[in-house]
């Protein structure tokens, strides 16, 4: 176990509640933050403190006071969230964010994550296999936001020589913890529809194509890239990663395999317009170049294992 002190603001969302348990089995001290109770299993283990990232001086007495050495800044409103009310996602995702960029400059923090994500690219991007570095113009304000968010993580490395590292997600799946707001949601709540209830309604078509990672690959990546020694890292802003793609069609085809009575129905809405205007599949090659990235999970793995947890929930 690694003595360093951890910081991960936004613990109890999507991905911090996954990766505080997998951080707390490699180091000793790990610190939970959110302005919300998390649940038992992040609180009832290890140090929980209620944190806002909106305020600067209640984030730098905790990294002070626990000598905070690395910080996963996981805090952020999500891409449907953010669309309805704009400018609180651009508070926390921009705000947030700078607060925490200064208070390791200042606090002499040595490693920052910074979560990015496929919505920085945009309509005028290419779609298939979009590569490291392309045209970016989101149309979203979370897509805008973190663009941003990459640009001043990059600034901050260059200026102020901050050991910042950053992963542009594509949609998260787990079984874990209920989706968050984001457009890529349909892909976890789908199976917890199909367990309980044999049937779901989709928001998005039937033949809309977006990059997905399974949560296991994206919290091992994670701290994979964090573990990585420095000098390897190339990429500042945020690193492309891949899982795999698939439309609700697939995914639903996917489904009757193990719960063959499955039936879904389509309703687009609001969520559509976002999802087209981001990538259907990404090219990783330089993640895979720089820290020899490679994900575990495919289509078929992942619904296998989804299906087989949720109704382990169901039963219990």
């Amino acid at each position: 176990m690694q003595d360093e002190t951890v910081l991960v603001t936004g613990a109890g969302g999507q991905i911090g509640s996954e990766l505080v348990l997998s951080l707390r089995k490699i180091y000793k001290h790990v610190i939970a933050s959110d302005l919300k109770e998390p649940g038992p299993d992040i609180k009832d283990v290890g140090e929980f403190m209620r944190l806002d990232v909106l305020y600067k001086n209640g984030l730098m007495d905790c990294v002070k006071r626990f000598n905070v050495k690395q910080i996963y800044h996981l805090a952020a409103i999500l891409s449907a969230t953010g669309e309805k009310n704009p400018e609180m996602a651009w508070r926390i995702n921009m705000k947030g964010l700078r607060n925490i960029l200064d208070v390791c400059t200042e606090a002499g923090v040595k490693k920052l994550f910074f979560p990015s994500t496929i919505a920085v690219f945009g309509p005028t991007t290419p779609k298939v296999n979009t590569p490291q570095y392309t045209v970016m113009e989101p149309n979203t304000i979370y897509g805008i936001s973190k663009q941003a968010g990459e640009r001043w993580c990059d600034w901050y490395f260059q200026k102020k020589g901050l050991d910042v590292r950053s992963i542009r997600y594509p949609g998260l799946i787990s079984y874990k913890t209920k989706a968050g707001g984001g457009t890529t949601d349909y892909a976890v709540d789908i199976f917890f529809e199909a367990v309980a209830n044999k049937k779901y309604e989709c928001f998005l078509k039937e033949d809309t194509i977006l990059p997905m990672m399974y949560m296991p690959d994206a919290i091992r990546g994670t701290i994979e890239l964090m573990e990585t020694p420095a000098e390897k890292i190339t990429v500042r802003s945020g690193y492309n990663l891949s899982g795999f793609s698939f439309s609700p069609a697939q995914l639903a085809t996917e489904i009757k395999k193990t719960i063959p009575n499955f039936t879904i129905t389509y309703k687009p809405d609001f969520r559509q317009s976002i999802a087209d205007s981001w990538p259907q599949s990404i090219n990783d090659s330089v993640a895979q170049h720089d820290w020899a990235w490679k994900p575990e999970y495919d289509l078929a793995k992942m619904s296998t294992d989804m299906i087989q947890n949720i109704q382990k929930i169901e039963h219990n």
